[in-house]
């Protein structure tokens, strides 16, 4: 169905829903290209190069291993997946990789990890719904 996918991955966020949707998605088609992309927010950055010299690379080498047993599971379900982080303001950064990359569908986790959500959207996924030009999916 679709050939070119992104997870907007947010840690803040449970995924759990995700793997089953993706293969729905790709209709078990090997020629489909996943790209989870996670943002490193420029304020999540400046504080951990000022803080603890860790720079661009090392912190997303870090949340490579975070975000490995989602990935995992992934690919457990012969899904094609490449993993990529991005560096900005959340949702410009997000809308930028859209545009660059011709992807077909935005893939959005909204199930909090924390129950102490008061809106129904997250911030970013609610922009992202209403800016992206493509079909954005939200998973519950």
């Amino acid at each position: 169905m679709y050939k070119k996918i992104l997870v907007a991955y947010d840690f803040d966020n449970t995924f759990n829903n995700v793997p089953q949707e993706l293969v729905r998605l790709t209709s078990g088609s090997q020629e489909a290209e996943i790209t989870v992309f996670n943002v490193i927010s420029e304020s999540e950055l400046q504080t951990s190069v000022r803080y603890n010299d860790i720079h661009f690379e090392q912190l997303a080498e870090s949340k490579g291993k975070e975000i490995q047993p989602f990935i995992d599971d992934l690919e457990k379900l012969d899904l094609n997946v490449t993993v990529k982080f991005g560096t900005g303001h959340i949702r410009n950064t997000i809308l930028e990789e859209i545009e660059e990359h011709d992807y077909e569908i935005i893939v959005m986790s909204n199930k909090r990890a924390k129950a102490d959500i008061k809106n129904v959207l997250g911030n970013v996924t609610h922009k992202i719904a209403n800016h992206a030009h493509i079909p954005v999916l939200i998973i519950k």
